[in-house]
């Protein structure tokens, strides 16, 4: 008795099989490796990311871990091709507490740097920053209710400039310890300085190895206004002035 074989596939299929595993095998590939995704779901980098931003993180900008790749493997340890960041360059990283929940800041304090928040002044190597009062951040919820923050430009000591709210004047953030940055580590700071659980908290100080990418191109931005099901309500809940805006 001839044992019978099983149909082969139509060579359509075997096409369209392929076709997707190289897309997939592609889009991984930047993903690791070029630019990876990522959405904002908190409001502690207000005005300057909101929530419901998407953006664009380059992940080559400061060279690769092992939280570059997907669930972060233990393939190797620390950096390759590693660059420092600079100052005010806002940055996504993988949780120091867990290593697994991302979080998105700006840089403030160097390896060796001193920096610390004395009457709401953020000083650095005990240098001031200095700021200017701009028009205030006006938040509106989705029941319409309006809400004034007080906004304002911070200069860093180097010259960097960018926005920061200061939602509580005299807040419990505003007046904190002198912080040491360890040799390879970092300080991260939220731009809502009194909604963010930063490296004054409970997040400490950030790992070299702990950095994913440098944020850099809001590609899409959603007011969260439209349930995913109201299609009819879509176009109006984007924010198309933030669209395709660079990260600063």
């Amino acid at each position: 008795m001839t044992e019978q074989k099983p149909p082969a596939l139509p060579r359509g299929v075997i096409e369209g099989i392929k076709t997707i595993v190289y897309a997939l095998l592609i889009a991984l590939v930047i993903r690791t490796f070029l630019f990876q995704p990522f959405n904002i779901p908190s409001g502690s980098m207000m005005d300057t990311l909101l929530i419901g931003d998407y953006l664009f993180v380059s992940k080559y900008s400061y060279g690769y871990s092992k939280h570059s790749f997907p669930f972060s493997p233990d393939v190797f340890d620390g950096r390759i091709l590693g660059a420092m960041p600079e100052r005010g360059d806002v940055v996504v990283f993988a949780n120091p507490n867990d290593g697994w929940k991302d979080y998105i800041k700006r840089v403030i304090g160097l390896p060796g740097d001193t920096v610390q928040m004395i009457d709401g002044v953020l000083y650095i190597n005990g240098q001031a920053s200095t700021y200017r009062k701009v028009e205030d951040y006006v938040e509106t919820d989705r029941y319409g209710i309006e809400r004034r923050v007080p906004k304002y430009i911070e200069t860093l000591p180097n010259g960097f400039q960018h926005y920061v709210l200061d939602a509580a004047p005299n807040g419990p953030n505003d007046n904190t310890e002198e912080f040491v940055v360890p040799e390879g580590h970092f300080f991260m700071m939220g731009d809502n300085r009194d909604n963010s659980d930063d490296s004054r908290g409970r997040v400490g100080y950030v790992a070299e190895e702990n950095l994913i990418g440098h944020a850099q191109l809001i590609f899409f931005s959603t007011d969260g206004s439209a349930e995913w099901w109201e299609f009819w309500n879509w176009p109006f809940a984007i924010r198309y002035s933030r669209l395709f805006n660079f990260v600063s």
